[in-house]
């Protein structure tokens, strides 16, 4: 069955403004609209896509909408589905960017801010453990992972670097597992004009950047372009090496401003990854205002997402033989496994920056380990911790209602502290 663009427009609009709750609960929204409700495709042809969507680069629910849309009504499809599955998030940090610059300076949205990095802390957790008990099948599984874990936090080991070397590890290790067969796609590949062109879009504001010589907006073009070719394994694993790089080499961003950047992206529609673009927009107003700011999460926006676009429809046409490739799957078994590591540090870092007011590096060697000051133990933090996993994990609220009320809890315990002190 093929839809009509008006069909496909309500549909994935719907999607769109519904998709909260971070990939797992997108991608089984999108399973239910487009296999259960609409039988647009096939259980095995979603999976199978969902599985080409997970050995790129980017969010994979959000190829997913785009590889769908072009499955069913070719390339201005996947355009007209990609579009709508980011745009309403999109304006959302926008709106909430613009808010945090004019007003998250005021003690009282700092004080909420603190509930929502405690939040924030068991969000990771509970994705560190979702992702562990899949990822982690077998000893080289867990082998990777550690180590993984060991390069970021005593080495600061680039992302991209433990990228290559557990897809060079799965592809030699699991490159025999048997992979099932696929159903065929019945299109033709794209033209290499049209992929010429989506390349053209995504390398354009970079190149007219450099020429204006600005740049401020050429270094955020060029490091979140960077970062799209890198975002294997989720949202979660790209933001500390994203944190790595903005917090600690350009210093555009501070760590507090890091996690709540997090904690403001879990409370849209759209793919998490728009944290990218809360980012750009934070260190862009740092460096010239508001209007500039504006500018550089949008230019961030575009570089973040164009390129789903050109990985989507210079793959799609050879799903079958993408996904049945034994040493590509093996590569992505490895990667998944070594980003539970790299969740498990940025776990751990955003929970020392959150509970402890002062952490330093301490040099041993070539290692360098993040220590904190035990003297400025904050153990407000460590209740709003306590209260958000429970009701999290514990009694399993949906996120958006646990970010509010740690935020509600911690302005009532700040201003009660305030109160007893002036007494």
């Amino acid at each position: 069955m093929t839809p009509s663009y008006g069909n496909l427009f309500r549909v994935f609009g719907r999607i769109g403004l519904l998709s909260f709750g971070g990939p797992a609960a997108q991608i089984a929204l999108m399973e239910d609209e487009l296999v259960t409700r609409k039988n647009w495709l096939t259980q095995d042809a979603f999976l199978r896509a969902l599985s080409f969507c997970m050995l790129l680069p980017g969010p994979e629910a959000m190829q997913l909408a785009t590889y769908a849309g072009w499955r069913l009504r070719g390339t201005l499809g996947g355009v007209l589905a990609g579009l709508l599955f980011v745009l309403p998030g999109a304006l959302v940090i926008f709106a909430l960017a613009i808010l945090y610059l004019q007003y998250g300076s005021l003690p009282i949205v700092q004080a909420a801010f603190l509930g929502v990095q405690a939040t924030v802390i068991t969000i990771v957790v509970q994705a560190l453990h979702r992702l562990s008990g899949k990822a982690l099948k077998g000893g080289l599984a867990w082998a990777l992972a550690l180590g993984s874990f060991l390069a970021v936090f005593l080495l600061g080991t680039p992302f991209p670097l433990i990228l290559l070397v557990a897809a060079l590890i799965g592809a030699w290790r699991f490159g025999s597992d048997p992979v099932q067969p696929a159903e065929p796609v019945p299109t033709k590949p794209t033209h290499p004009v049209a992929l010429a062109l989506w390349a053209l879009a995504w390398m354009a504001p970079i190149v007219l950047l450099w020429m204006m010589n600005a740049p401020f907006l050429t270094d955020i073009a060029l490091f979140f372009s960077r970062l799209a070719i890198v975002t294997f394994g989720g949202a979660y694993a790209v933001l500390a090496y994203m944190t790595q790089q903005v917090v600690g080499d350009f210093g555009w961003l501070t760590t507090e401003q890091m996690i709540d950047a997090l904690g403001l992206a879990e409370t849209t529609p759209g793919p998490l990854i728009l944290v990218t673009q809360f980012v750009g927009t934070i260190a862009g107003a740092a460096e010239g205002g508001l209007a500039y700011g504006v500018l550089a999460g949008a230019i961030t926006l575009w570089v973040t997402f164009v390129p789903c676009f050109l990985w989507i429809f210079a793959g799609a046409p050879y799903l079958e033989r993408l996904t049945a490739a034994p040493r590509l799957a093996g590569a992505l078994k490895a990667i998944t496994a070594a980003v539970v590591g790299v969740i498990l540090n940025l776990s751990l870092w955003f929970a020392l920056h959150v509970v402890f007011k002062t952490v330093e590096s301490v040099s041993f060697g070539i290692a360098a380990i993040p220590v904190p000051d035990v003297t400025g133990l904050n153990p407000m933090a460590l209740g709003l911790i306590g209260l958000s996993a429970a009701l999290l994990l514990w009694r399993s609220l949906p996120m958006p209602l646990v970010l509010a009320m740690a935020a509600i809890a911690s302005i009532v315990l700040h201003s009660a502290m305030g109160l007893l002190a002036a007494t």
